[in-house]
């Protein structure tokens, strides 16, 4: 089942509570008992590389470009 992180707007505590996908979005009080909290976004759905990989080189090595589809040497 997964966990959904949460935050009191009363108090300012942060917790963590089970529940399933279908229940993520309800009101979820806070272990001190308020009413008014938040879902927080998850460090999971924005992590990632902001870089992409460098190119291989092609199969057969060598060097130089390609002219109209046939290789330059």
């Amino acid at each position: 089942m997964p966990r959904y992180e949460y935050r009191c707007r009363t108090c300012g505590d942060t917790f963590e509570k089970s529940r399933p996908m279908a229940e993520s979005s309800a009101p979820a009080a806070c272990p001190a008992g308020h009413d008014d909290t938040v879902k927080l976004l998850s460090t999971v759905a924005v992590g990632g590389s902001a870089s992409a990989p460098a190119p291989r080189p092609s199969a057969g090595g060598g060097g130089g470009g390609c002219c109209g589809g046939g290789c330059c040497g």
